[in-house]
């Protein structure tokens, strides 16, 4: 379907991460769900909670697969499967460690740097050319690999109100993404924050 775009916000279902950095694009989803008045429903053939808006003309569809992040390709992959749609018009929204707090960055492909959601994501597409949407959430320790407990563990104080800036921004990514394509995109928004960045065509 030409004019169907999906947006899928990798994260863990559960209360317990519910506010963890690892649900970064789940976090996302929501908030683009909450200014777009869009209601999440529970699609059981797709494993996915699912919202459906109409925004810049077109047909789009909030997803947060519930298979767990390692295993977010399985929702993914059956949702293109039955709306047809191509790799392209699906934009997967992630965290990333290796961004610092308060950097986004959209690209139209390439490597899942060994986030596992990615890696199920490619699995299941048969393609590493999808746009992804990464969403920085830093690390304690640069010199540390072993990060599970940062990525799962809850923004501090200190945290809570640089993420919030980082969402609205990339909520406004997305919003160009849909309108005037992904190199737009990609030129006015990815890297830091900027404070009331303001979209300009």
């Amino acid at each position: 379907m030409e004019n169907l775009c999906l947006v899928v916000g990798l994260g863990n279902p559960g209360a317990e991460y519910a506010q963890t950095r690892h649900n970064a694009g789940f976090l996302l989803v929501e908030r683009l769900a909450e200014q777009w008045r869009a209601n999440w429903e529970m699609e059981r053939k797709f494993q996915a909670r699912v919202a459906k808006a109409e925004r810049e003309g077109r047909r789009v569809l909030l997803v947060q697969p519930q298979t767990f992040m390692n295993l977010s390709g399985e929702a993914v992959g059956a949702m293109i499967g039955f709306y047809r749609v191509s790799p392209a018009q699906v934009l997967v929204v992630v965290d990333d460690a290796d961004l610092p707090l308060g950097e986004i960055r959209l690209r139209p492909g390439g490597g899942s740097g060994g986030h596992h959601g990615l890696e199920s994501v490619e699995q299941h597409l048969a393609t590493r050319e999808y746009p992804r949407l990464r969403i920085g959430i830093g690390r304690r320790d640069p010199a540390v690999r072993e990060i599970i407990g940062h990525v799962l563990g809850k923004f501090g104080a200190d945290e809570r109100e640089p993420f919030a800036q980082v969402l609205a921004q990339a909520g406004e990514q997305i919003g160009c993404w849909l309108r005037a394509g992904i190199q737009k995109a990609m030129s006015q928004f990815n890297g830091p924050v900027r404070p009331q960045q303001k979209d300009k065509l």
